[in-house]
């Protein structure tokens, strides 16, 4: 038998038998938890806006570089 038959059994028996370790619960779709649901919100808009600064401030560098401005 070859390497990759012997890792393919190997790993249909490994999930075949176990389960997730991040996984213990199913996820609350009735009250979810709103401060992670907050947390997880505010720093993407945090980060977008990072992300607009960002690319104002390289804007305005290639202009006055240019000359464009």
């Amino acid at each position: 038998m070859t390497l990759t038959k012997l890792l393919a059994r190997a790993s249909i028996i490994n999930k075949a038998g176990s389960r997730s370790m991040f996984k213990a619960s199913k996820n609350d779709t009735v009250s979810p938890n709103w401060f992670r649901v907050g947390l997880a919100f505010g720093s993407s808009v945090f980060l977008w806006g990072l992300l607009f600064k960002q690319h104002s401030t390289d804007v305005h560098e290639y202009k006055v570089r240019n000359g464009l401005e």
